[in-house]
C-alpha cells in the first residue's frame, strides 16, 4: 500500500499553505509525516491511501503495524485453458505478495468439469484467484488484476457488455466477492507470452498435474 502526505505549513502572519506528497512507501510516509509533525510547522497532517482513506498519524502508525503481519502489495495473474471434447477448464493462478518485510509466490491450479466455453475458463480462474485471496485473509486493499483475457478485464471493469447468461453469472459471483473482500482492484492486459506462468498451470491442471505451492522469494 501507498500513501500521499498532506500537510499544512503553518506560515507567519499568513494562513496555513497545503502541501501534498508524491506516492510514498508506507515506511517511507510515516517516516516523513513523523519529521514533519516533530518540526512543529504543520497545522495539519494526514496520510491517503490508494483507497482514498484518510489517516491521522496516530493511525497511521497503528496500520502500519498491522500491514507489517498481513499480506499487501498484491499481484494477481490468471489463466484458465479449455478441452473443448471434455468440457473440463484448468485454472491456474499466480499470486505475488508481500507480508511484513518478505516476498512471496503462490503458484496454485485446479481442474473443474462442466465448463462451456473457454472465455468460462477464463472467468472460472480468475474467480480461484479471489478465493485463494479470501484464504490469505486479503482486505480492503487494492490489487493488481493480470491476465491475457481481455474478454474478462473489459466486462469486469464496465468497457465491455456481457451478453451471456452464464458469463454474467460469473461477473455477479466475482463482483460480490470483490465487494465482499472489500479490495480495490486494478486491471492489467498482458500476452500470452506474459502470462506463461498461469498460463503453463492451466495447461498442467488439464493433464492432471496439480500444484499448490507457496515460497518465500529470496
Amino acid at each position: 500500500m501507498k500513501y500521499k502526505i498532506e500537510w499544512k505549513y503553518i506560515v507567519k502572519g499568513h494562513k496555513p499553505v497545503l502541501f501534498t506528497s508524491d506516492w510514498l512507501e508506507s515506511n517511507v510516509a510515516l517516516d516523513t509525516g513523523e519529521q514533519i509533525d516533530k518540526s512543529g510547522k504543520a497545522a495539519e497532517l494526514n496520510f491517503i491511501d490508494e483507497m482514498n482513506t484518510s489517516w491521522t498519524l496516530k493511525e497511521m502508525k497503528k496500520v502500519t503495524a498491522e500491514i507489517e503481519t498481513e499480506p499487501h502489495d498484491l499481484i494477481i495473474y490468471f489463466d484458465g485453458g479449455f478441452n473443448n471434447e471434455t468440457y473440463e477448464a484448468g485454472l491456474g493462478v499466480v499470486i505475488y505478495y508481500k507480508q511484513g518485510k518478505k516476498k512471496f509466490r503462490i503458484r496454485s491450479n485446479e481442474l473443474i468439469e462442466q465448463m462451456e466455453t473457454n472465455n468460462e475458463a477464463e472467468y472460472a480462474a480468475l474467480y480461484y484467484a479471489l478465493n485463494i485471496l479470501e484464504e490469505l485473509g486479503v482486505h480492503h486493499l487494492p490489487c493488481e488484476i493480470k491476465g491475457d483475457s481481455q474478454v474478462v478485464l473489459k466486462q469486469l471493469e464496465g468497457e465491455w457488455p456481457c451478453y451471456e447468461e452464464n458469463l454474467n453469472r460469473w461477473l455477479d459471483r466475482m463482483e460480490a466477492k470483490i465487494k465482499e473482500l472489500g479490495i480495490s482492484p486494478t486491471y492489467t492486459p498482458l500476452s500470452r507470452k506474459e502470462n506463461k506462468e498461469a498460463d503453463q498451470l492451466a495447461t498442467q491442471a488439464l493433464e492432471g498435474k496439480i500444484i499448490n505451492s507457496r515460497m518465500q522469494i529470496i
